[in-house]
């Protein structure tokens, strides 16, 4: 019996907030492999994001993505699209080039950009696109139990990735979570 290998591709700041996290493998319990395309690595300047990402590289853990030209027309489309609707946060071109190879090859996007989320909502091409912010990932990883589970406080690990990455997740999300946690987990 063969299981569907799970392979994502991640943007910039994404790969910025998991290097800081203290319990980053557990992207790497989750997901089989990820790809950085080379545009999203040309944005990190950060010596602990380079440091983590070619160490998961020789690892085999993340994979180098190169872009064709196709790809790179159809993200600059995507984002000269975002930008003429009123009421969509843009997107820019490497968040834009994960949400295309997402599309075309079937990758969870790990993304943190409201405006590649919202996509998936506003362009009917990209429907089908998966999207995963941290929350997500956790949640997965709680769910399909990756992660040890405290169910007298089922969001320890979503407060250490707060702490650790200062990216904060919304009291509504949060609690939603807490909640099938309770309900799939903790009964």
């Amino acid at each position: 019996m063969s299981t569907k290998r799970r392979i994502g591709i991640a943007d910039t700041c994404f790969l910025i907030d998991w290097a800081r996290y203290r319990n980053k493998d557990i992207l790497f319990k989750i997901f089989d492999l990820v790809f950085i395309s080379e545009t999203v690595l040309r944005e990190i300047k950060s010596d602990l994001t380079i440091s983590w990402i070619a160490s998961k590289l020789a690892e085999n853990k993340l994979a180098l993505y190169t872009e064709t030209d196709d790809e790179i027309e159809e993200a600059r489309r995507l984002v000269l699209l975002s930008r003429e609707i009123p009421h969509m946060i843009s997107i820019d071109l490497p968040e834009a080039l994960c949400l295309v190879v997402g599309r075309r090859k079937g990758f969870t996007v790990l993304t943190e950009n409201k405006g590649a989320i919202m996509a998936t909502e506003v362009f009917e091409e990209y429907k089908d696109v998966i999207v995963w912010r941290a929350l997500e990932v956790l949640l997965v990883a709680h769910l399909e139990r990756m992660i040890d589970i405290d169910c007298k406080d089922p969001l320890k690990h979503f407060r250490g990735y707060q702490e650790d990455t200062l990216h904060i997740f919304s009291n509504k999300d949060l609690d939603e979570v807490r909640k099938r946690i309770e309900k799939e987990i903790c009964r």
